[in-house]
């Protein structure tokens, strides 16, 4: 039986965090057809990298059997065909990859996208920034500017078709969620808690503090594409007015994305 290793977090002046060595990966199986690759216990930085850098290692592998592989914060998932690909088979292959390099320090997958996302912040957009920067300890200015400055990772998508969960900001931004739910935020909604950011798909409830809202569809179900956003790609938020929010707005309903790309080299 694999030693469960603890580790702890190192606040850093800058607020970032160094993250001492983690865990092994394990390997859980859930249900018949799938494997949890996991990589530590709680979201890390290095531990997402892990779990990215792994699952496109399955998929270059294309093993027969395989059907569909994703991603968690910490973990991958393998979803396989056990009459094609028995469990003892995909479980030996699966622990030769984990074998075959470490993971925690695997470069991320190639062919990512940076999403740059205009968004209007504060105000009628943004309800609730005054207090997420209460929370943080930094003034509403002071806030938006590290927030443009930071490139936010897509480490995973869910809750909401293409939604995605973006991070992570420095170790001041671990705000908890609200102890009640906001009973509506709209489509494109900026959301803030726990060191990352939210950007919804879809109307919904949320326990996370709006700060902001885009134009930016992340699920366009009539596309050839409907989820824009992949896992691995990075997201940086440009601050904009609502007027100029209005004028991304009325672009979308039109068919565009409201937001601009580029290739990460």
């Amino acid at each position: 039986m694999r030693r469960a290793l603890s580790f702890a977090l190192v606040d850093n002046d800058d607020g970032s965090m160094e993250e001492p060595p983690h865990p092994r990966p394990r390997l859980r199986r859930l249900g018949e057809e799938a494997i949890i690759v996991e990589f530590a216990p709680a979201l890390t930085d290095a531990a997402n990298r892990a779990a990215l850098a792994f699952r496109a290692a399955v998929e270059a592998a294309a093993w027969e059997g395989v059907a569909e592989t994703s991603v968690t914060l910490k973990s991958a998932l393998v979803r396989f065909d056990p009459d094609r690909l028995p469990h003892a088979q995909i479980e030996a292959r699966l622990s030769d990859l984990l074998a075959a390099r470490d993971w925690q320090a695997a470069e991320l997958p190639a062919g990512r996208t940076l999403w740059r996302i205009p968004a209007a912040f504060g105000g009628a957009a943004g309800p609730q920034l005054a207090e997420v920067a209460d929370l943080v300890g930094a003034s509403e200015a002071a806030l938006l500017d590290e927030l443009a400055a930071h490139r936010l990772r897509v480490l995973t998508i869910g809750f909401a078709p293409g939604q995605p969960y973006l991070g992570r900001l420095p170790l001041r931004w671990d705000i908890p969620r609200q102890t009640g739910l906001t009973p509506r935020v709209p489509r494109g909604a900026v959301v803030a808690a726990i060191r990352q950011i939210v950007l919804f798909t879809v109307e919904a409830q949320t326990g996370w503090r709006q700060i902001g809202l885009s134009a930016f569809q992340g699920f366009r179900p009539r596309a050839g594409r409907p989820f824009p956003l992949s896992v691995g790609d990075e997201v940086a938020f440009e601050p904009v007015t609502a007027e100029a929010l209005a004028r991304w707005q009325a672009r979308a309903s039109e068919g565009e994305l409201a937001a601009r790309s580029e290739a990460i080299a």
